[in-house]
């Protein structure tokens, strides 16, 4: 099995928010990589990842980081694959991390979550796979009303609370 989407990290104290990439990768069943590289403090070791990735057979990156967060930007210079960026909850609540990959100069795009939306990138990594995946649209479709299902069962639960003054 070979790994198509890439889950990079500047570092492993990422990994309690980058877990919920993996997780969901995993449920979906796409095969995925997991490594740490730093923009800073392995930026030749960056340049030859994301210049390999697409003959890798990697199709989508996903690039945590935070503080500086300059890893996503930089891997989505050096490659014509989609970068999706997350943010990670450091300094300022995460608003510097999220500004540094959001800002990203015209020619680089980086798709960017919000503060530590592991979930949401990987997410979105499943939805461009799944343009040419039946089935992997099918799973992520499953997995969709699935979350219906939870709030339509949040909202009988709700009507099952009884205060004086609740109208509901």
């Amino acid at each position: 099995m070979k790994p198509i989407v890439s889950i990079i990290m500047g570092s492993t104290s990422d990994l309690p928010v980058m877990e919920k990439a993996c997780q969901l990768l995993n449920d979906m069943q796409v095969p995925f990589e997991v490594n740490a590289l730093s923009a800073h403090r392995t930026p030749e070791a960056v340049e030859t990842f994301a210049k390999n990735a697409k003959g890798r057979g990697i199709r989508v990156i996903i690039a945590a980081a935070g503080m500086a967060a300059a890893l996503p930007g930089v891997i989505a210079a050096q490659t014509t694959l989609p970068v999706i960026g997350v943010p990670i909850k450091g300094m300022l609540d995460g608003l510097d991390a999220l500004l540094s990959i959001v800002q990203m100069p015209p020619g680089i795009p980086v798709a960017t979550t919000g503060v530590n939306g592991a979930q949401n990138a990987a997410i979105l990594a499943c939805e461009m796979l799944a343009l040419g995946d039946e089935a992997l649209a099918q799973r992520l479709a499953d997995y969709k009303e699935g979350l219906k299902s939870k709030i339509e069962k949040a909202n009988r639960d709700l009507a099952e609370l009884k205060y004086d003054f609740k109208t509901n």
